[in-house]
């Protein structure tokens, strides 16, 4: 017998074949997303197992598959610089990189060294050398941005003094505060809004411009009430009071620098009352109760003003009253100082002593009433005058008294003390190497305001929320009292509606009445007849 195969054999090995063939073609497939087919991807995987021969192959099979895909992606872009990562670290990266680019032309290096020798940006970098020997500040990196931030803006304006005002947190972004001080008229004019009363005004003589003739308008015998709202407290002008310096806020350096509102003494009496976490986002609303009067670009000018006036300290004698102005101020509060030439330095381990005597307030005390000068308001204005009469029977409200605050240069032993405390905590930042130590103070009042001293330096810093230590935990303020009713008399007293009866009976009294005095009259009628 000879091996050649049968009919019926051959019949069955070419359905075989036609059935792998038509396997094959199908696993030879392409997909119409990445263009693997599955036949080559098997043999990839396969090839992989028996190369690398790893243990439980059937348990991690589908990691292996899944690295055989990954080592065949394609990215669409040509190179890896092509690739744009979307990540907020890189984003801010490249808004800092910015930072570090030195502007102008080569031809222009004279000009910019003399620039820089003018310049009124301080050296940041010594400053946190200093606040790093007391362990607080932001880090090298950190400040480096800071600094090259605050060169962006001096480079933009014309300011008189610069400087960085400190850090403040918030719950999405956070707060780098710049306080500028403009040179004289290089300020720029702020627009004023027209109170709503006066447009109110202007729109009724408008329409009576339109219709050409006057109206005589009838008089309302509706009684109007004699209340007047109080007065509302004017702001004070730039470079003065609370809005002697102007502050820029960014959230990062290397983003844009915002200029804050000037504050209102309104919005220094609210925040007084109310306790906010800063978000990050200067437009957005500030929910509490009492309504704050603004967003939170208001409410964080608010607070800057109130912490520089309560922890920006410096050592005595580096500053004093001018002279010629001490004279002419005689009596008044005094809101202007100069730098004291002759000052020589107060020795680290006096400056570090608890009695606080050689450190003092080189801002001014915010009043109550929201300003460091104290506005009277019960003034007399000739346009709230209307009869004599009325001026005559109205009672002339009594004159109030003044709000006076702690003048300039006070020192800190006067300060109130804090739930027990005093409002200042001295140290010196290194018992063991105390020959090169320097004088601090820790704020006990605003938690994160610090303040160094050492030789003829000094400088002040905020790194904080923003609040200010309250011993108890904050509650916001009650509602007022419901008001009370007018007291009850016989003047306003409701009588009870009479019945049907009764209003008979008073008609037939009243008719009654009505003959007998007709009668009378007629009577007497006819006895001057016939007298």
């Amino acid at each position: 017998m000879s091996g050649a195969a049968t009919p019926a054999q051959e019949s069955t090995l070419s359905a075989k074949d036609k059935e792998f063939q038509k396997a094959k073609s199908y696993l030879l497939t392409a997909s119409t997303n990445t263009g693997i087919n599955l036949y080559d991807h098997l043999s990839r995987v396969l090839s992989k197992v028996l190369d690398e021969r790893p243990d439980n192959v059937v348990d991690i099979f589908e990691d292996i598959s899944k690295d055989a895909k990954r080592t065949k992606f394609t990215s669409d872009v040509d190179t890896v610089q092509d690739k744009i990562d979307r990540s907020t670290e890189v984003a801010l990266a490249q808004v800092q990189r910015k930072l570090f680019t030195k502007g102008g032309d080569e031809g222009e290096e004279d000009n910019v060294q003399d620039e820089e020798i003018e310049t009124p940006l301080p050296n940041i970098m010594e400053l946190a050398f200093y606040f790093e020997q007391a362990g607080i500040g932001l880090n090298r990196e950190e400040i480096i941005r800071v600094w090259l931030a605050m060169k962006s803006l001096n480079d933009t304006s014309a300011f008189q003094h610069i400087r960085f005002w400190g850090k403040i947190f918030g719950t999405e972004q956070n707060y780098y505060v710049a306080e500028v001080e403009y040179r004289e008229g290089d300020e720029e004019e702020e627009e004023e809004e027209e109170p709503e009363e006066a447009q109110d005004d202007e729109v009724v003589e408008k329409e009576v411009d339109e219709d050409g003739e006057e109206e005589e308008v009838e008089e309302d015998d509706t009684p109007k009430p004699d209340f007047k709202p109080p007065p509302t407290v004017p702001k004070e002008d730039n470079k003065t009071g609370a809005n002697k310096k102007t502050y820029f806020v960014c959230n990062d350096p290397g983003k844009p620098w915002v200029k804050l509102p000037p504050v209102q003494p309104n919005q220094i009496t609210i925040s007084r009352q109310i306790k906010k976490f800063m978000t990050g986002r200067l437009d957005a609303p500030v929910v509490s109760y009492p309504p704050f009067p603004g967003n939170e670009a208001n409410y964080l000018r608010a607070q800057i003003a109130r912490i520089s006036a309560g922890t920006h300290i410096s050592p005595l004698g580096f500053y004093q009253f001018d002279e010629e102005e001490e004279e002419e101020e005689e009596g008044e509060g005094r809101d202007n100082f100069v730098e004291n030439m002759d000052f020589e330095g107060i020795p680290v381990r006096e400056l570090a002593e608890p009695g606080l005597g050689n450190w003092v307030h080189h801002v001014q005390h915010i009043l109550p009433q929201g300003r460091c000068s104290w506005w009277n308001p019960v003034q007399k204005n000739e346009d709230d005058f209307e009869d004599d009469e009325e001026e005559e029977e109205r009672e002339e409200p009594d004159e109030p008294e003044p709000e006076v605050g702690p003048p300039l240069l006070t020192p800190l032993a006067e300060d109130d003390e804090v739930a027990g405390m005093p409002a200042w905590t001295p140290a010196l930042s290194s018992n063991l190497v105390p020959q090169f130590a320097i004088a601090v103070m820790h704020s006990n009042l605003w938690p994160g305001a610090h303040a160094f001293a050492f030789e003829k330096k000094f400088e002040n810093i905020y790194v904080g929320c923003g609040h200010k230590y309250k011993s108890e935990n904050y509650s916001p303020p009650p509602p007022p009292p419901i008001q009370e009713e007018f007291p009850s008399g016989p003047e306003i007293t409701e009588a009870e509606d009479p019945t049907p009866e009764e209003e008979a009976a008073l008609r037939a009294a009243q008719q009654e009445a009505a003959e007998a005095a007709e009668e009378m009259e007629e009577a007497e009628e006819e006895e001057d007849e016939d007298d």
